[in-house]
């Protein structure tokens, strides 16, 4: 937990209004929550609503019933804690390493935005405990294996649950403790869970939604980073401008392929490397060179449309039953059904594989001496010297583990439940893996961009752009010019941290999706 000294960013959630900025800052931290005061009488009216029905003895769905399969058994008054407190209990399978704190804060958020829209029938009480654990630093342990993304992420929002009930482990001060301790620090006591409270906290795409989210927010350093290693690369072999030509790309029409030839434009403007070649009559660049704006103005458009998704479903009321206590109803449908995940999870996945792709060829292109006009495997001493031979494998090695990695999980199903869940999202997965896939790509991408300096290197005096020799300076406080070889893990590493860096030059940071 920070220390009282720290400053936080004040977040005010209104449910159905939440947008990306917002989400982003709950994902980097040091931010508080707060419900939107005028979210609180709906939750009140749906909480009234199911006490109503519980008082009238009339039989509905996941508030006096058993789940799933059992949902014909009828649950007595006087059993109704202990069916929600042995949901929580019997859910709670997940394994696997626990989910990163930055994933567990966009789980904790989103649950809340997704109870408050007053169709949960849950306290407000219980809304307020996990905004204070929030608050406090209080974080569950949730593993991260076990949701099949359909009926809910049932067993991994199991593990958040758990924590209200004084069960299970927490994450505190950077030590993990058992339930009862974190909800001490928090100032809080176990709940004993009310009707359907316990399926409105196990219902909902929260940490598949969260683990795609953040998937996102990495997908769009690796591009902003692909984008500076692509014009990097561009100088290094001294290729061709005129592909960037504003008059190509309008002909076409695809926004991001237009987003993406004007930004390369601005971050080459002004560059010496560019006017010293102006007439050297190259045509054509190999196709990793030629087609970036096409390239990655098509990932661009992926991303854009996955964050559209995503946001949505971030405000989402996503758990089952719904209650509508306008009139009363209580709808049992199926919002819980991650597909929409799924999807935008699988979208975002081949747009890294493809960052990755384009990046790891254009690397192998610096390389290659008959091509890029530079010494061979970019150091001088050939034969003694390896130098970036090595490193292009690994980065072979990195983007082909990612064309495995793209395969759609939202192809996959298997039935649940005793078949009555029998088409599921596998959004979990889809989402989880994408963590992966980035942290391939940014080394890939920082091989490609520390093999760029190089080759840039080679041709001093020239200056590249203002933009282009800031990142040069950047790189060089992390890697030095290869005059011969060296033990190069440390440099891939340092540069697989530039790749995954949060800021970007403004022009192609406004190319990344920002909508409310």
């Amino acid at each position: 937990m920070a220390s009282s000294s720290t400053e936080f960013t004040l977040c005010r959630l209104q449910p159905g209004h939440v947008d990306l900025p917002m989400l982003r800052k709950i994902y980097q931290g040091n931010v508080r929550l707060e419900l939107a005061e005028e979210a609180r009488a709906g939750v009140l009216a749906s909480q009234e609503t199911v006490t109503r029905i519980v008082e009238s003895g009339k039989v509905v769905y996941g508030i006096n019933t058993g789940f799933g399969k059992l949902a014909q058994t009828r649950i007595p008054a006087e059993r109704l804690a202990e069916l929600q407190r042995n949901l929580v209990l019997s859910h709670s399978v997940g394994i696997g390493k626990d989910l990163a704190d930055n994933v567990v804060r966009l789980v904790m958020a989103t649950k809340v935005l997704s109870l408050s829209r007053g169709h949960s029938g849950i306290r407000i009480e219980v809304i307020d405990a996990l905004i204070t654990l929030f608050n406090a630093g209080v974080y569950p342990c949730i593993p991260e294996k076990g949701s099949v993304g359909a009926s809910g992420d049932l067993a991994p929002l199991a593990h958040l649950s758990l924590m209200l009930i004084g069960e299970g482990q927490v994450t505190a001060k950077g030590e993990k403790m058992s339930a009862t301790e974190g909800l001490t620090i928090a100032g809080l006591k176990p709940f004993e869970l009310g009707p359907k409270e316990g399926l409105a906290l196990l219902n909902g795409t929260q940490v598949s939604t969260s683990l795609a989210l953040s998937g996102l927010f990495e997908a769009e350093r690796v591009f902003s980073a692909g984008l500076v290693a692509g014009a990097l690369s561009l100088e290094a072999i001294k290729g061709s401008v005129k592909p960037l030509d504003s008059r190509i790309h309008e002909a076409r029409g695809q926004t991001g392929q237009i987003s993406v030839a004007a930004a390369l434009s601005t971050l080459l403007a002004g560059s010496d490397i560019v006017t010293s070649h102006a007439d050297c009559g190259r045509v054509q660049d190999p196709y990793s060179i030629r087609c970036v704006p096409q390239v990655m103005g098509a990932c661009l458009d992926n991303l854009h449309h996955a964050a559209r998704i995503l946001r949505i479903e971030a405000n989402a009321a996503s758990d089952n039953p719904l209650v509508f206590s306008e009139n009363g109803d209580v709808i049992s449908g199926g919002n819980f059904h991650a597909e929409p995940v799924a999807f935008a999870a699988d979208i975002i996945a081949l747009a890294i594989a493809e960052i990755g792709a384009i990046s790891e060829r254009r690397m192998a292109l610096l390389l290659d001496t008959g091509l890029s006009g530079l010494p061979p495997f970019l150091v001088n001493d050939g034969g003694v010297n390896s130098g970036f031979m090595i490193a292009q494998v690994t980065a072979a090695a990195l983007a082909s583990e990612n064309k495995s990695l793209a395969h759609p999980g939202s192809v996959d199903s298997l039935p649940t439940s005793a078949n009555q869940e029998d088409h599921v999202s596998m959004a979990t997965y889809a989402a989880r893996r994408l963590g992966d896939m980035c942290f391939n790509t940014s080394v890939v991408v920082g091989i490609e961009a520390m093999a760029a300096a190089q080759g840039i290197d080679f041709h001093r005096p020239l200056q590249s752009s203002a933009t282009l020799e800031n990142e040069m300076k950047a790189i060089r406080k992390k890697v030095a010019f290869l005059e011969k070889d060296r033990l190069m893990a440390p440099d891939v590493e340092m540069m697989r941290l530039w790749a995954s860096r949060e800021h970007w030059p403004a022009a192609i940071e406004a190319l990344l999706p920002s909508f409310a």
